[in-house]
């Protein structure tokens, strides 16, 4: 069942690791992660579970409001996705993104690589356990494909 439509506002990412991640047009999924993206930490990000890291525009542009300094890339996330209610992610559910399809595994868990971004330092902010529906989320790639800036988003539960 299609859930709602949403828009790829920005593809990112650091062949160098790490974060900050660079806007780049396009960059394509695969099973392994994101082609030009380098995880330094590879106990706690990337492998087939955590290949793709998103994060909304929505969410980016309230947190801002709150004094913090987000934009795309900023927390480490490959693609930011605007048009999407984000509340409304869990384990299981299906994007498709382009060409492409990826499924959502588990929510990133922030750490102190990040807290830069926020005003405060509190990167717990955008912890699902402590936020819930403020985090970063991770995917597993479907099918592999390059993904482009504005490709659409289309979120769909797993049965489908």
């Amino acid at each position: 069942m299609k859930i709602s439509n949403g828009m790829i506002s920005s593809v990112n990412v650091n062949p160098e690791g790490g974060v900050p991640k660079y806007s780049v047009n396009s960059a394509r999924l695969c099973v392994g992660g994101v082609e030009g993206d380098l995880q330094k930490d590879t106990k706690h990000h990337g492998g087939p579970d955590r290949a793709v890291c998103i994060f909304s525009s929505e969410l980016m542009g309230e947190l801002n409001k709150e004094g913090h300094n987000f934009h795309p890339g900023a927390v480490g996330e490959n693609l930011t996705i605007s048009g999407i209610d984000w509340s409304g992610l869990s384990a299981g559910i299906r994007l498709a993104i382009g060409e492409s399809v990826i499924e959502i595994t588990k929510p990133a868990s922030p750490c102190s690589t990040i807290e830069h971004v926020f005003s405060d330092s509190r990167f717990s902010r955008i912890s699902e356990k402590k936020n819930p529906g403020w985090s970063r989320w991770y995917a597993r790639v479907i099918k592999e494909a390059e993904v482009f800036k504005g490709d659409s988003v289309s979120i769909f539960h797993s049965e489908d």
